[in-house]
């Protein structure tokens, strides 16, 4: 029996464009696992690491037009995001190369012996290493950010972590292509072509997280897949780490004030932020929560005209797009819901971006409206009308943890005037990123970004975004009493690495 061939699809049409490979099977993933495995001497230098990653990313660039161009016509994304997605991808890498020669993630700790102490301390010296093998499950919806040379994948091997990535169904070719551009960098610094390698199929992605090689795990997708993935890892002999992404509402709340003040911005803001990228983005904003009256009304016909003249785009595949259709059948069946815009087909492969409403004490009331409380992956958002603070409070009772929450406040709300600060306090509790006045679109990749939240949003408290993501692939180690010439040289008090560190409770750089 042949093996499963893997389509590149063009999500314009439903057409398949060309057979780019076929899915691996449990041998296939038991070879790759096991290459990735015995590279992990060759990635262990810091200086070798950090020209691969920087190297890989001239390759990306030299390659731009091909990727973005097989990028586009697998995911239908355009030529202007992907292009930005490209050199988002590069950044990370130039970041992590940084973080990589900075050596500080290592987080060296030296304390000597000291006999004054109850109880006495020995000669302690800390430093983290790599877990080993990571499994990467590659995301839909950001075919090069988050996906093979994405920030788990970047992450993973700047901590010293060779990479299996488990490429996504919906852009196989451009998998492939990133690939090529990935072993040819680790090529230039002599480093083995299967520090990072690519697996496609759905069984190939069980067989994945079930090896006894694979340390750690990242992935990026929906709450029932990311869901089974971390139930495997957990089920494992020998359980593993599993930060993944799953799915996220993140509610927005515009106080009275705010609506007041400028109704009109926030319409049309929140207008551009749900359906960038035809809604497709892991931090829509999915949940509104609007006042009643004249200023809420205003700035709902924003946004609904703003809705209303955006142009009909494409999902990433006709699965997406089924159940984006269903998904918004579903919520408009349910009482008291409102289309001020209505979303829907456009076609045989388009759909059109909609918003529905539906007032915060139906919301707040029972399980009858459970459906406006879940992710509808696409363009779609949700404006809950509230009376007062009360109703806020009680919307906000019912939703699970969330990857970002927003605030719009007024000038006078922003200097401490008024409930704000109570309410962000109150958001804080459900996110992992707090936007206030602004949008949660647009994920910045710097030291102090968080890209996570409490669950379901994702299985860890770790950030996917930003240099410390670093820290999912790292565990640290003591040595105790440890003879001078037997430490690692990170661990030595000469420091010949040259490395920042605590040294008895002081820092050096």
């Amino acid at each position: 029996m042949s093996e499963a061939p893997v389509w590149s699809v063009d999500p314009r049409t439903g057409e398949h464009r060309a057979k780019v490979t076929a899915e691996a099977t449990a041998a296939d993933v038991d070879t790759a696992v096991r290459a990735a495995h015995a590279t992990r001497d060759a990635l262990a230098d810091r200086p070798t690491r950090a020209a691969f990653l920087r190297t890989a990313t001239a390759e990306l660039e030299a390659a731009r037009e091909e990727i973005v161009a097989e990028a586009d016509a697998e995911t239908a994304l355009g030529t202007v995001r992907l292009n930005g997605e490209l050199a988002r991808t590069c950044t990370q890498l130039r970041a992590f190369a940084d973080v990589v020669d900075a050596g500080e993630y290592l987080d060296v700790i030296i304390d000597h012996p000291d006999d004054a102490i109850v109880p006495p301390v020995p000669d302690l010296r800390r430093y983290k290493v790599p877990l080993g093998v990571v499994a990467v499950y590659a995301a839909s919806n950001f075919p090069l950010a988050f996906s093979v040379p994405g920030g788990d994948t970047a992450s993973a091997l700047a901590a010293g972590c060779p990479v299996v990535v488990k490429a996504h169904p919906d852009h196989p070719a451009t998998s492939e292509l990133v690939l090529a551009a990935l072993r040819k960098a680790a090529a230039a610094h002599g480093l083995p072509e299967t520090v990072i390698s690519v697996v496609h199929g759905f069984d190939a992605g069980l067989a994945l997280i079930r090896h006894p090689l694979v340390a750690a795990a990242g992935f990026t997708g929906s709450v029932r897949g990311g869901r089974a993935l971390f139930d495997a890892a957990a089920a494992r002999p020998t359980p593993i780490p599993f930060h993944g992404e799953l799915g996220s509402l993140n509610p927005v709340v515009v106080t009275r004030a705010a609506a007041a003040d400028r109704a009109e911005e926030i319409g049309a803001g929140l207008a551009g932020s749900m359906t960038l990228g035809v809604g497709q983005f892991c931090v829509k904003p999915g949940l509104v929560l609007v006042p009643e009256g004249t200023d809420g009304d205003h700035l709902v016909d924003t946004l609904s005209q703003s809705v209303a003249a955006t142009a009909p785009g494409v999902l990433l595949d006709h699965r997406m797009r089924d159940n984006f259709l269903a998904g918004i059948a579903e919520r408009l069946g349910l009482p008291g819901v409102d289309a001020p815009v209505t979303a829907g087909a456009d076609g045989d492969h388009g759909v059109r971006a909609g918003v529905l409403s539906v007032s915060a004490a139906a919301l707040a009331a029972s399980g009858t409206h459970d459906a406006l409380l879940e992710e509808c992956f696409g363009p779609v958002t949700v404006v809950a009308r509230y009376t007062d603070d009360g109703q806020v409070n009680a919307v906000l009772d019912r939703l699970p943890g969330n990857l970002t929450a927003t605030l719009h406040v007024s000038p006078r709300e922003s200097e401490g005037e008024g409930d704000a600060g109570a309410l962000l306090a109150r958001l804080t509790e459900l996110a992992g990123r707090i936007v206030v006045d602004g949008w949660p679109t647009g994920v910045a990749v710097a030291p102090a970004q968080h890209h996570g939240g409490p669950y379901p949003s994702t299985t860890s408290t770790s950030t996917s975004v930003g240099t410390t993501a670093i820290e999912r692939w790292l565990r640290p180690v003591a040595y105790q009493n440890t003879p001078e010439a037997l430490l690692p040289p990170e661990l030595r008090d000469a420091n010949p690495l040259g490395l920042p560190r605590r040294v008895d409770g002081r820092r050096e750089v």
